[in-house]
């Protein structure tokens, strides 16, 4: 995904617009329940119905005065897909779209080529983390102390897309796939990996901070250094939700719900 860490611009509703958005919000508030969308597979965020993002929609759906009505779902190929499918259209197969999707990029390209939706509120600044056995790889100073030693990476992926390609492939060799992040880390604990290049939220979930597993900043041409916000996305036109969402998560941040909330799966959240 090209993601970038980006501040909702045009955040302005217009007049032509407030007179739907009532009706959408009158029709959620009608119907007693929050739709939110997350995805399948992605701990530490929503996986198997529990996750960061699972309990962010809990909290929400509370303070809108809703039950939650979540909708996991599996990643399309796109995000593009993901937004239709969830957001402003609904999936061939039937499901979709939810009232709300968590865990979008803020990312000025993506809302230039998603004209349907709005993206707001970002939560989140996610970043890429390179862990290590410090018994494995005793001294860290560069990309280049990993030479041949085992990393391991989750496929399809950020990580594994930019440890395959780095210094022309030099590292191909050593790097092994998994189907999750979770999967290679735990590897790593037991032994079996010296590396794992992955999300720090995925790498803090997992490690809990152990000593015996450091963390360090890995820098890439093709990433953002700083990382990438993540945050929410609706129906354009669903001008009174975003609101009152954009006004639920900012006095969740200021309260400590939002930092408690990241905290009980071992993650630091990271304010954009």
């Amino acid at each position: 995904m090209s993601i970038f860490r980006t501040l909702l611009a045009g955040a302005c509703l217009t007049l032509a617009l407030a007179a739907p958005a009532r009706a959408d919000w009158l029709k959620i508030q009608q119907s007693g329940s929050l739709k939110v969308a997350v995805y399948n597979e992605f701990a530490p965020f929503s996986d198997h119905g529990a996750g960061i993002d699972v309990d962010l929609a809990t909290a929400l759906s509370k303070k809108l005065g809703l039950r939650l009505n979540l909708l996991p779902f599996p990643a399309g190929e796109s995000l593009d897909d993901d937004l239709r499918n969830m957001v402003w259209k609904g999936h061939y197969l039937g499901y979709g779209p939810a009232d709300v999707l968590l865990h979008v990029p803020v990312d000025t390209r993506l809302m230039a080529q998603n004209k349907q939706v709005a993206i707001f509120a970002p939560y989140h600044v996610e970043s890429l983390r390179l862990v290590r056995s410090a018994k494995g790889v005793p001294v860290y100073t560069s990309l280049d102390s990993l030479a041949g030693k085992k990393i391991g990476v989750e496929k399809v992926s950020i990580a594994g897309m930019l440890m395959l390609g780095e210094h022309d492939g030099k590292f191909r060799e050593d790097v092994k796939i998994f189907p999750t992040a979770r999967e290679a880390l735990e590897k790593l604990k037991a032994g079996e990996l010296d590396a794992v290049l992955a999300t720090r939220s995925e790498i803090e979930s997992v490690m809990r901070g152990d000593p015996a597993f450091p963390l360090h900043e890995v820098a890439f041409q093709r990433l953002p250094r700083s990382g990438w916000a993540v945050g929410m996305a609706v129906r354009k036109d669903d001008t009174e939700m975003a609101k009152l969402l954009q006004t639920a998560i900012n006095e969740m941040a200021a309260s400590g719900e939002l930092k408690a909330i990241f905290e009980k799966r071992g993650v630091q959240v990271v304010a954009p």
